[in-house]
């Protein structure tokens, strides 16, 4: 799952972790200019929708899953549809487009790699872990995604079900 890029996982000499730069994001560079606040809404809608047996979302009941106000939701779901990522039915039924249905499952397959990685590997307490993935997804490259993979490959640690 590295995209076909080979991984160096050998432990970095001293000097060459002093001697690192961090590349600041530039913020708006995301995919689609979503903002953190934005990807919590995709992951939101999913899960909502793939807990419900009617697989229907609307406003409410992601105001409610979120404890934010309907203004609040009402504001996030039309930027959505402006990005091209969701549409809104006449009933108010709130349906992904196809791409953002697959950031959506992007933004949720990083949570649950991280959430997985900071239990099991760095053994975590489960809240905890699940809580710093909340944090952690929204601002992690995929490289280093890509790394913990394959580190969690080479370990014999990866689930199948993970990816």
């Amino acid at each position: 799952m590295t995209n076909g890029v080979k991984i160096d996982l050998e432990k970095p000499t001293p000097l060459t972790v002093l001697n690192a730069v961090p590349e600041v994001p530039n913020k708006g560079s995301k995919e689609h200019g979503i903002a953190e606040s934005g990807e919590t809404y995709l992951e939101a809608i999913l899960l909502i929708k793939e807990r419900t047996q009617s697989g229907l979302v609307r406003a409410v009941d992601i105001a409610n899953e979120l404890g934010f106000s309907k203004p609040s939701v009402s504001r996030a779901l039309s930027q959505l549809k402006e990005k091209g990522l969701i549409n809104i039915e006449m009933s108010g039924a709130i349906i992904f487009t196809p791409e953002g249905l697959s950031y959506a499952k992007k933004v949720f397959q990083r949570h649950r790699i991280l959430t997985y990685f900071l239990r099991y590997v760095l053994e975590v307490p489960a809240s905890q872990a699940e809580q710093d993935a909340c944090r952690i997804e929204h601002v992690i490259s995929d490289l280093t995604l890509d790394h913990m993979i394959a580190y969690l490959d080479k370990q014999k640690m990866l689930p199948e079900d993970l990816l």
